[in-house]
């Protein structure tokens, strides 16, 4: 095997620089991806999918000891509830992001 780590060389002429027929190439849509919708979409969704799961193991705890915090079990439900429906509009925005970014992608 040759490993050549001389100076580059360079036999004849470079091809000259022309016009070609290639579309040139579109700027980036958004430069900050916080700034995407999609983004915030599915954060929102993670956010409250994991505020769900929270809630759910705070059930559990509460509804294992017993005391007086057994009065708050029936908010946690609701709190649970709530945090559904925060995930399920979170995936709503992302797929509204989406099909939105396709729409003005193909005007």
């Amino acid at each position: 095997m040759h490993v050549d780590l001389g100076p580059a060389r360079q036999w004849g002429q470079r091809f000259p620089v022309r016009a070609t027929a290639f579309a040139a190439e579109t700027p980036p849509a958004r430069e900050v991806l916080a700034d995407s919708r999609t983004m915030k979409g599915g954060g929102a969704a993670g956010v409250a999918t994991l505020g769900a799961a929270g809630v759910e193991v705070a059930q559990q705890v509460l509804a294992e000891t017993q005391s007086a915090v057994l009065p708050l079990v029936p908010y946690l439900d609701t709190l649970r509830w709530v945090f559904i429906a925060v995930a399920l509009g979170g995936i709503a925005v992302t797929i509204y992001a989406r099909l939105d970014d396709w729409r003005r992608g193909r005007r």
